[in-house]
This record gives structure tokens, sequence and C-alpha cells, in this order.
């Protein structure tokens, strides 16, 4: 056995992968038809792939075209798998790697954005303090009454995330996110 292999418990003896996965967002230009998402999802679920973050909405009415915006986490390799099946699927017109894009243009990440709505519940003082939450993190304010408040928040997933963790002792009732929507820097597109 090479050195550089190890037993798995498989027929094959595979290399031991030294880099630590990561997570990329990848942008996927398809044709707006029935059907196309759910092959396109079924890739990652037969090859056991996890998706962390997908939206998808038509960009190009014209055209019939869908931008499917897919956060994903894997080894280089594993990546580049995904990336070229993503592109052996015939409604598949493009497949950019944002995250490869953007160090290639001297950024650590592209532009990454999410909508959340967070409904939360309370009275008296705890209702003050939710108001001054939501003025700190510039959430606004989309449907109140006496019993609840709905705030929308855009931005990282990271705002988000902190957001939602300071408002949870104070009564969440329901959080709705709208996944990831992204896109790189500069004057050149897609």
């Amino acid at each position: 056995m090479n050195a550089h292999q190890h037993a798995t418990g498989s027929a094959y003896f595979i290399s031991p992968e030294t880099t630590p996965p990561e997570s990329h967002t990848l942008s996927v230009l398809v044709d707006n038809e029935p059907g196309v998402l759910a092959r396109v999802i079924g890739l990652f679920s037969g090859r056991g792939y996890n998706i962390e973050s997908l939206t998808v909405s038509e960009t190009e009415h014209l055209a019939h075209l869908s931008r499917i915006t897919i956060v994903t986490r894997g080894t280089p390799q594993v990546l580049e798998q995904i990336k070229a099946q993503l592109d052996r699927i015939v409604p598949v017109h493009r497949v950019v790697d944002l995250t490869v894009r953007a160090r290639q243009l001297g950024q650590e990440r592209p532009i990454e954005r999410e909508v959340a709505l967070i409904k939360v519940g309370g009275e008296g003082e705890t209702r003050a303090e939710m108001l001054r939450l939501a003025d700190a993190f510039q959430a606004k304010v989309v449907d109140a009454t006496t019993e609840h408040f709905i705030f929308e928040l855009t931005g990282k997933s990271s705002k988000i995330d902190q957001f939602v963790a300071i408002l949870k002792p104070l009564g969440i009732i329901e959080i709705c996110r709208t996944g990831i929507a992204a896109m790189n820097r500069g004057a050149q597109g897609m």
C-alpha cells in the first residue's frame, strides 16, 4: 500500500483529503422551464453533496433564463466535480464559482445578501427593547400589533444570525429567510 493511501473499508484505497472543506457560492444560469431546478438539486442529493443555501429567480424574462445561487461546502476537488457535473446538465448555460472569481479579483468573497422576516412577541419594556435592537440593526418594522412585531432585515447572513441570537431571549415566534443572493464586484457580469 502506498504511504499516501489508507484502507477505508472499501475495496479501493483512497488518498486522504488534506485540504479542509470550504464554503463556496455558485451561480448557475439555466433555462426557466419545469424540472430544471429538480435536476440541479437531484445532482446534489444523488451524490451526497449538501446545499447550505439556495435561491432561484427568473433574471432575464425575454430570454426565459433563471439564476440559481447555491452555497455549498466541499474540498477543492469536490467543488470542481460539482461545477463540472452542473455544466453537463442540458438546460444549464453557465456555472460560475463566485467565490473563486472574487479571489481572482483580489477580494475575499462576493457580495452576499439575505433577507429575513422575524416575528417576535412581547409586552411592555420587552417591546421597547425590540424596537431599540431593530433600530441598531437597521431592521424595518413591516407589521405590528399590540402582541407582535415582524421585522425585515437585509444583510450578510452573519448579521441576520446575530440579530436572531439577540432577539431569541425576547421571544421569537417565527423566522423566514430567503437564502443568499450573490454577485461579484466590478463591471464584468456573470
